[in-house]
């Protein structure tokens, strides 16, 4: 099982974190199994871009954006080459390195 290392965030995750995930399970699914508070507004559904993370590491193992996901990341705080929306986002078989942004794009709300 591939392990996600969580790099440091300073509300969601102050010490970082290692967690297992299966291959081809979700990104967003697996963060919030293992208690990381990671937004998803649209219920998983990629109909926003608050699940928004910046994969550092290990990309290549994961399943390619789509038209979808893209035209959501555009909505992203932060955007970089790195983005990928968490719940569009199926583990490969090798590790991951992720950091969470420092704030989101919440249509009710923005931190």
């Amino acid at each position: 099982m591939p392990i996600v290392h969580l790099l440091p965030h300073p509300e969601l995750c102050p010490r970082g974190l290692d967690i297992e995930i299966k291959t081809g399970k979700s990104l967003c699914e697996g963060l919030l199994k293992a208690g990381v508070a990671i937004e998803h507004a649209c219920e998983m559904v990629c109909a926003c871009a608050t699940c928004h993370v910046h994969v550092r590491k290990g990309s290549a193992s994961l399943t390619e954006t789509d038209d979808e996901e893209n035209d959501q990341l555009d909505n992203a705080w932060g955007l970089d080459a790195q983005s990928r929306l968490a719940c569009c986002v199926k583990l490969g078989t090798t590790n991951i390195t992720i950091e969470l942004p420092r704030h989101t794009r919440n249509h009710a709300w923005e931190h």
